[in-house]
Parts: structure tokens; sequence; C-alpha cells
């Protein structure tokens, strides 16, 4: 009897220390959630996509420059798209009081800000001025210039103003260049310069903390696409 004893309670000790390493595992993985989803942790990488289309529409250069620098607005929009995913943001909304977030973090209309920003576009200026003279427009009671231009919703607004609306209809290949801006519900990108071997661009865009990669073969299946232009 001692003997049958001393041999259940080894067993159950390797029970308990089995179900002690899947608990800590389970901890483990539960903790590495939260700091993905907080924003503390990153997976998505910025490796570009292959271009498979051989028979792409020459790529759309704008007649202006902008900030001046020898590139024109649409090479400059999609060059500082590309430059400001390859710093991997973490996907964190926050409030900062600059405007543009300066912490490594940020969400899918920081790529659009950054990509105009560095062809000379400040979105955050620029939409506080529209929003001051057209409060009605924007259905703005109470500006702040610090995340209006931060919000989907404004910005879609500030383009159909200010900006040249382009098709929405993702089989127009040729209507697609790489620079442009594309919206969704809740959601906003940069037309990618690379396509898929159907001649449908990839979309350089952050979704969230989970998200693979910047840019994605998404620009027909993240969802209805409600907006596309080219700035002007």
């Amino acid at each position: 009897m001692r003997r049958h004893d001393r041999g259940g309670a080894h067993k159950w000790k390797r029970r308990l220390a089995v179900a002690a390493v899947f608990a800590a595992a389970a901890v483990a993985v539960a903790c590495a959630l939260v700091l993905i989803a907080t924003g503390y942790v990153g997976i998505t990488s910025a490796v570009r996509p292959p271009d498979r289309y051989g028979t792409a529409a020459p790529a759309y250069q704008s007649p202006s420059d902008r900030d001046g620098d020898g590139i024109d607005d649409q090479t400059d929009i999609l060059e500082n798209a590309l430059a400001y995913v390859q710093t991997r943001p973490r996907y964190r909304s926050a409030y900062y009081a600059g405007g543009y977030p300066d912490d490594g973090r940020g969400v899918c209309t920081d790529i659009v800000a950054f990509a105009l920003h560095g062809a000379g576009f400040d979105l955050r200026e620029l939409m506080d001025e529209d929003i001051a003279a057209h409060p009605e427009v924007y259905g703005i009671e109470v500006r702040d210039v610090n995340i209006d231009f931060r919000r989907v919703v404004n910005i879609r607004v500030y383009l159909e103003r200010h900006a040249e609306s382009l098709t929405c209809d993702t089989t127009d290949s040729a209507a697609w260049q790489g620079g442009d801006i594309v919206v969704y519900d809740g959601h906003i990108g940069i037309v990618s310069d690379r396509r898929n071997a159907q001649g449908v661009p990839y979309l350089i865009h952050h979704a969230g903390p989970f998200q693979l990669a910047y840019e994605e073969n998404a620009l027909e299946s993240y969802g209805e696409v409600i907006g596309h232009y080219r700035m002007k």
C-alpha cells in the first residue's frame, strides 16, 4: 500500500508539472498578444512584394513638384510612403501634441500624412485651415489641429475638395498609379507602383498589429473602395 501511494503521488506531481508548463506557455502567449495589440511589439514586415504584372501602364508623373526637390509630387508621395513603412511603425492609436507621431507608432492615416508631408503637403496645417474656413463641410464644431488630420472621414472630405477624384473600379488597372490615395470605410492607404498578376496594384497601408506586411495584395480584398484620389 505504501508503494502504491508513493506511485500515485509521483503521477500527480508529474501531472501538476505538465499543467504548470502549459499554464506558463499560455500566459506567455497571452502576454505577447497583449503587447502586440497595444503596439509595444511589432510583427509587420516592410519587405516589398515582387511586381507580378509585366505589362503595366507607364507610371504617372505629376507636372508639379511642390517641395522643389526635383521629384514630381506623385513619385515623391509614393517614395515617402515606402520610406515611412521602412521604419516599421508599430500600430497604436494615440494623441500627439505635435500631431505627427514621434515615437515609432502610428495608424493607417499616418502613412498618408507622412507620405504627403515628405512631398511638401503638410496635411495637418492644410486641413486645419480648410476646417477653420468650412467647419460645416466637415461637421466639426471644435477644431483640434493635432488630431483632425488623422481621421479617415476628415481626410476624405479634404481630398474630395482639393484632390483629383478618380474611379473606384479596381479592374481599371491603368487608372491606378503608385502614389494615389485609396479610401475605405474607416481605412486609408497609398497605392503601390507594384502589381499582382492581374494588374491590380498592391496596397501600402497599416491596418493593425496583426498585419504581416505593410505592402499587400489587398487593394480589392480589404473592402469596398469608397474613394480614389490623386494630389494636384
